[in-house]
């Protein structure tokens, strides 16, 4: 079988199908178009998210028998289409589930210990203590949207802090246990001194989180997002934080992201997305919460597992 990687991902995959019998090969540069032409010769595509498989790409490629995503969100392909054509899809949702709890936990005792703020100003010889005095996660009230891999794997991190865990899924549904609380919107909008999203992508999400979102609140709260960008409207963020609202932000992904997670600032920038960039209420981090050295070789292992076992 033939393997077209359109994406770099960990080269433990590459070598596990060519000792299989698989043959692979690179186009990690050529555009759509290009690709979608040249896919006709393969039989699987191993992608990440540099371009998206829509019903016109798939339906020119029906013959492929397989697309692997190395990472967990797939709304960068058609499933709908590739389901109805036979193709058959992999992701790897378990394998950066680590990762991103960590970077939430990582992200969150940063801004609130003022480390980056702190650092800077030690190198530039100036020592302030009382401004950089920090906050505790103990005592607050964290509300988790999302309790799939991510959400619960953060859930686990969260159960030694001392803290109340609130988690709300809309399509689970019997999840509580003796850390979590299974919660709605409403006990979440009453309660929460943190919000972290843990959702995909989709027509439900995108823009979920507006002003309106962000006003039902009942206290200021922070808010971390290592999901997906296009779920924060921008403008909506950078104005809560000017009003105190939102009291600080955790932010892995943006709204202005690429579909290829590529860099953000070609061309003109937002006036929100400049407000939050010189917020030091806000830390930042490139899209990497689940894209740790470990996870990056799990990625691949899982993917090598999964087509294996299902063309053995």
């Amino acid at each position: 079988m033939k393997v077209l990687f359109i994406d770099e991902v960990h080269d433990y995959l590459e070598k596990t199908l060519v000792k299989q019998g698989f043959s692979c090969f690179h186009d990690y540069f050529s555009s759509k178009e290009e690709i979608q032409a040249k896919a006709k010769d393969y039989e699987g595509l191993v992608i990440r998210s540099r371009i998206p498989l829509d019903k016109d790409f798939l339906e020119s490629n029906a013959h492929l028998k397989f697309i692997a995503r190395s990472g967990s969100g797939m709304e960068n392909i058609d499933l709908a289409t590739a389901e109805k054509i036979g193709i058959k899809c992999f992701n790897a949702p378990y394998a950066n589930k680590n990762a991103v709890a960590e970077h939430v936990i990582g992200m969150l005792l940063s801004l609130f210990n003022n480390l980056n703020n702190g650092d800077i100003e030690i190198r530039n010889g100036v020592w302030q203590r009382e401004a950089n005095r920090g906050i505790e996660i103990m005592g607050k009230t964290i509300g988790i949207i999302g309790y799939g891999n991510n959400g619960s794997a953060l859930a686990e991190k969260l159960r030694s802090f001392g803290c109340r865990i609130l988690a709300y899924d809309k399509y689970k549904a019997g999840f509580g246990n003796d850390f979590v609380e299974e919660s709605n919107m409403e006990e979440i909008f009453e309660n929460a001194d943190i919000l972290s999203l843990h959702i995909p992508q989709n027509e439900e999400t995108i823009s979920l989180v507006d002003d309106a979102y962000l006003n039902s609140f009942k206290k200021e709260i922070f808010l971390v997002n290592t999901a997906r960008g296009k779920i924060v409207k921008t403008e909506s963020l950078a104005l809560a934080i000017k009003k105190g609202k939102v009291l600080g932000a955790c932010l892995d992904v943006l709204e202005s992201e690429k579909s290829s997670f590529k860099n953000i600032f070609h061309g003109k920038t937002s006036f929100g997305l400049q407000e939050l960039l010189k917020s030091n209420r806000v830390i930042f981090s490139p899209h990497v919460a689940g894209w740790s050295k470990e996870s990056y070789l799990r990625l691949s292992q899982s993917l090598a597992r999964q087509i294996l076992l299902h063309f053995s």
